[in-house]
């Protein structure tokens, strides 16, 4: 079972906190974040760059 560090989950809080404000940005367009997932994925993805406890992705797990 994935286990997810504090660190990790305060990643994730805090970039629910921007996209319910409407200020997070994705990153190559620009273009304004609507979706839950798609925050959250940007959120774990910050907190893997800093060194957080996370667990690998899905789809890198399928890539052969």
């Amino acid at each position: 079972m994935a286990r997810y560090g504090k660190a990790a989950s305060a990643k994730v809080e805090k970039t629910m906190k921007e996209r319910n404000q409407g200020t997070l940005r994705s990153g190559r367009s620009g273009k304004k974040v609507t979706s839950r997932e798609q925050a959250i994925a940007i959120g774990l993805s910050g907190a893997r760059k800093s060194g957080a406890k996370v667990p690998r992705r899905e789809n890198a797990r399928k890539a052969s």
